[in-house]
């Protein structure tokens, strides 16, 4: 499947924070509270409350940390 160009932002931001909250959800929960039976009910709770918070922050954050990267690293 083939998405607009225009839609770049918007789908980066969406599979990086799926991709990132799964991963940090998963962890933290298992650190904090073992693989016990219900692991993935404890996990899915914490994905989606964290998912759209990380979501926005992408959204809203990564252009501005684009441009600050571009003017960190050596041309």
């Amino acid at each position: 499947m083939r998405f607009p160009a225009r839609h770049a932002r918007l789908l980066f931001s969406v599979l990086m924070s799926l991709y990132m909250v799964s991963i940090m959800t998963g962890v933290i929960t298992w650190v904090n509270t073992g693989l016990a039976g219900d692991f993935l009910a404890r996990w899915w709770r914490a994905f989606y409350i964290a998912w759209p918070v990380a979501f926005t922050l992408i959204l809203a954050g990564a252009p501005r940390l684009q441009q600050l990267v571009g003017r960190l690293v050596r041309q």
